[in-house]
């Protein structure tokens, strides 16, 4: 038997070394898909003109006479989910969370996709600066949901009234307007290094949102002539009072301005900081919020804010299954699941605020104590793992949840543009319930949205592929936005440790 060369040895000795090395760099190419997928996704959703550089080919111009009934320019932003309608609530939360996802993690990206993760983020701000340019007026939604909503056609051949939904002074919007101070002010970060001139007007004009939505305090959808447009689809059900306190936080963090470490200090109890501390996401503000703070005391040592850690402290145990206060639950295979619609939104926002949390933990060497275990950032990174991978398809069916991810995900997804034959092969106007014909079909839908997340698996990670049940397979932007921070994480570090 002949012994191995020296060769043949180091080889043996590398092979370890050399696995792991081969793994680690797959996985990076598979996150690092996901995550240019993930951006992509909101080019699929966009309103307004197309520029040249427009990558999903199959959508066309549309909109472009949004605002002209008040004498505004109105185009442009986003459709929230598949229909056609611009809800200007969770657009803004959308905003804050692709603008967090730069802010946290985007020295982890590409360059190329931190561009096209800005150029999402412009979409949207260049949208929402338009809905607040009129002093002491918002501009809060853009299509009558009802009309919209019966019918089933593409963007690009709408012919519903495109209503304007707006709010004046002294009537109160804080919710919609503290959101869209949050998303402003947070994207005012995100550019301040590539466009500075961009960035100042951003945080201009999120201060001046602001002392909308604090001098004049209320819900947007309690006003008469909008909650019929906004209910029962974006109104708010949870109160205004968490968005004061997120809009002035984040004007805290992109100002540096002790007024607002001191309105959040001083306001903490009277606009219940600490109630609902385990919600996140377009209606409700508190667990983000909470987490955001947190990073004032443990890298700026702001100790009078410590009930803001505690609170995020206590949700993170929440999250804990061996922990003494679990409150989240998981489905069979893993997925964080709440009851009601589109559950993957939930999933998504909570991986971010693990990993955001994580890093604020990192730094500092910190941990959490949850009863009878500690908690720190491995654990943490890991459990946000599992929600990823499981999205991705890791999960008891194999099918990935992002659309055009994997061979197999959702093909009939509940979205009229992807369902109906595109503008660009079917130039012929298709109205509003000669569209029907395509929604009722069982074939997939001709236009792949890609990266498009739809609503997810039920509670027994069972999923149907039917358009019909739009809580599971309609997708939305506020399910894409905080995972394309996540999926930035796991692109740069796909075996956390």
């Amino acid at each position: 038997m002949k012994k191995p060369v020296a060769s043949h040895l180091l080889l043996l000795l590398l092979l370890p070394f050399l696995l792991q090395f081969s793994l680690c760099n797959s996985s990076y190419l598979i996150y690092g898909e996901a995550l240019s997928k993930s951006i992509m996704f909101f080019e699929g959703q966009r309103s307004g003109f197309l520029p040249n550089d427009q990558r999903i080919k199959w959508r066309g111009n549309s909109g472009l006479g949004d605002g002209s009934t008040v004498n505004a320019d109105l185009t442009g932003g986003y459709y929230d989910a598949g229909d056609n309608v611009k809800f200007g609530f969770p657009m803004a939360f959308t905003t804050t969370m692709l603008a967090w996802s730069v802010i946290e993690f985007g020295e982890m990206m590409p360059p190329p996709e931190l561009r096209n993760a800005l150029v999402a983020i412009r979409w949207s701000t260049d949208y929402l600066l338009k809905t607040v340019a009129q002093p002491d007026r918002i501009f809060v939604q853009v299509g009558d949901p009802i009309n919209d909503h019966n019918c089933w056609e593409r963007p690009e051949d709408m012919d519903t009234a495109r209503t304007v939904y707006m709010v004046e002074a002294p009537n109160p919007a804080s919710d919609v307007a503290g959101e869209t101070a949050a998303a402003l002010a947070a994207s005012s970060m995100a550019f301040r290094s590539s466009d500075p001139g961009y960035s100042d007007t951003l945080l201009r004009t999120a201060i001046r949102v602001f002392g909308y939505a604090d001098t004049y305090r209320g819900a947007y959808s309690d006003n008469t002539n909008v909650r019929n447009g906004a209910c029962p689809f974006y109104c708010d059900f949870d109160g205004y009072q968490d968005e004061l306190l997120w809009g002035a936080a984040w004007l805290r963090k992109a100002s540096g301005d002790e007024r607002y470490l001191d309105y959040i200090q001083n306001n903490a109890k009277s606009l219940g900081a600490d109630e609902n501390i385990n919600e996140f996401g377009w209606d409700n503000k508190h667990a983000g919020l909470n987490v955001l703070v947190s990073k004032e005391v443990l890298e700026g040592h702001v100790y009078d804010l410590e009930s803001y850690k505690a609170s995020a402290d206590s949700f993170i145990c929440t999250l804990i299954p061996e922990s003494s206060s679990p409150h989240i639950a998981y489905t069979p295979g893993g997925l964080i699941y709440r009851p009601g619609g589109s559950n993957l939104q939930h999933s998504t926002s909570i991986t971010f605020l693990m990993l955001a949390y994580a890093n604020y933990l990192e730094r500092s060497s910190a941990s959490i104590n949850c009863g009878t275990i500690s908690v720190g950032p491995t654990k943490l990174r890991a459990m946000a793992k599992q929600q990823v991978d499981y999205i991705l398809g890791e999960n008891p069916k194999g099918m990935s949840y992002m659309v055009g991810y994997s061979d197999r995900y959702p093909q009939r997804i509940h979205h009229r543009g992807s369902s109906i034959p595109s503008i660009k092969d079917h130039p012929q106007f298709i109205g509003c319930k000669e569209g029907s014909i395509y929604c009722n079909s069982s074939s997939p839908n001709p236009n792949v949205l890609l990266g498009a997340l739809v609503g997810g698996p039920q509670e027994d990670d069972e999923y149907e592929d039917d358009r019909f049940d739009f809580k599971k397979s309609e997708p939305t932007t506020y399910i894409n936005a905080p995972f394309v921070g996540a999926l930035a994480f796991f692109a740069a570090n796909p075996n956390p440790i």
